[in-house]
């Protein structure tokens, strides 16, 4: 693995239009000297029709950045399907409709580098309104470390809602693979990842905004089978089941 940090982003047409200013807002990031990053962005398909381009326009023309498009099946296949072409000791997610803050991957890398026994990093999101104000989430823990276990106590407590956004995750690309990736669900797949990341090793949260999260119209979270009640159960029952079973197991990272 070489000194770089490999940016993961999954998207389909709806979402394409927003990877200019996914773009934009890595190229802010300043990482040590010796550093670099690559950007993977992997778009997820609609079968078995042929490359329309739709999502491709929006790709810019920049050697750190690589594109390929799969098979349709959601973002979480698309996220490990773009795993093939890591290259970085770390891996960053960055949806395709949010935006970095200004120093959040350097904030993320240091968090990691300097502390072996940390497995994976989250910092603080807010919310990208359409009128372009932010807003906060209630409930964000201190800055430090999260002992493992955390994560999932809290999200059973409170209705399955995390206190760190999957979104902002950061994590050791070996700890990644050997956990499968992300977890083969429509939905909450990232949410899956996190738990079960929490359950193996001691994460660590950055206080400090270090995503924008936008909210809009077409975001598939605000699609009305994102919160099929059944359809939750059966996620959030597998998510903690995954999570328990790490968990007692008994291997620990680092």
């Amino acid at each position: 693995m070489t000194r770089r940090v490999t940016v993961v982003t999954a998207v389909h047409a709806p979402s394409a239009r927003f990877l200019p200013e996914a773009y934009a807002s890595l190229c802010e990031q300043r990482l040590p000297d010796g550093w670099e990053w690559q950007w993977l962005i992997q778009e997820d398909g609609d079968g078995e029709g042929e490359d329309s381009g739709e999502v491709r326009a929006y790709v810019p023309d920049d050697a750190r950045v690589s594109f390929r498009r799969g098979r349709a099946g959601g973002p979480g296949v698309a996220r490990t399907l773009a795993l093939a072409r890591a290259e970085g000791s770390y891996v960053k997610v960055l949806d395709a409709d949010d935006q970095l803050t200004p120093g959040a991957l350097g904030r993320d890398l240091a968090a990691l580098e300097g502390r072996p026994d940390i497995g994976w990093a989250t910092s603080r999101a807010l919310d990208l309104l359409p009128d372009g104000s932010t807003a906060g989430f209630p409930g964000d823990p201190e800055e430090g470390p999260i002992e493992r276990g955390t994560v999932l106590g809290h999200w059973t407590a409170h209705d399955f809602r995390a206190q760190v956004h999957p979104a902002t995750l950061f994590v050791r690309r070996e700890l990644l693979l050997a956990l499968g990736g992300w977890m083969a669900l429509p939905a909450s797949e990232d949410t899956g990842l996190l738990l079960a990341l929490d359950a193996v090793s001691r994460g660590w949260f950055s206080a400090e905004a270090g995503l924008l999260y936008r909210k809009w119209e077409g975001q598939v979270t605000g699609r009305p089978a994102h919160t099929d009640p059944v359809e939750r159960e059966a996620r959030m029952t597998v998510v903690a089941a995954r999570a328990r079973a790490l968990a007692e197991l008994g291997w620990r990272y680092g």
